[in-house]
């Protein structure tokens, strides 16, 4: 699911790098994103990015970066996720096929009153 990252702000990221190159040179590009994208971070969270460094280069190219975040983004989905189980379940939909397997409907039940709560 594409979720559009501008919908949340950032809990947590890693930058890890692969090649040959400095922790200094990592640390400058870490301080270049915490004080372009400060505003998209949670401010309860300190020293929430952390960088890393793997010495063995991407077969593609000489050096490479990927940034990894967690984001509150994701809400949006798990509500929409949360709406689809509970219109299924409403309807009892699929549960003769969880309940012959041996679950009992009480799980969903519970499971449905969690997801709401």
């Amino acid at each position: 699911s594409n979720v559009p990252i501008e919908d949340g702000k950032f809990l947590t990221a890693s930058m890890p790098y692969r090649g040959q190159i400095s922790t200094q040179e990592t640390d400058e590009n870490l301080e270049k994103v915490q004080a372009s994208k400060a505003e998209d971070f949670v401010e309860w969270i300190p020293n929430n990015i952390k960088s890393s460094v793997i010495d063995v280069a991407p077969v593609d190219a000489n050096i490479s970066a990927t940034f990894i975040t967690n984001t509150t983004a994701l809400k949006a989905m798990f509500q929409r996720l949360a709406s689809q189980f509970s219109a299924l379940y409403k309807r009892k939909a699929f549960l003769h096929w969880y309940k012959g397997e041996g679950m009992d409907e009480m799980e969903f039940q519970e499971a449905d009153k969690n997801v709401v709560d």
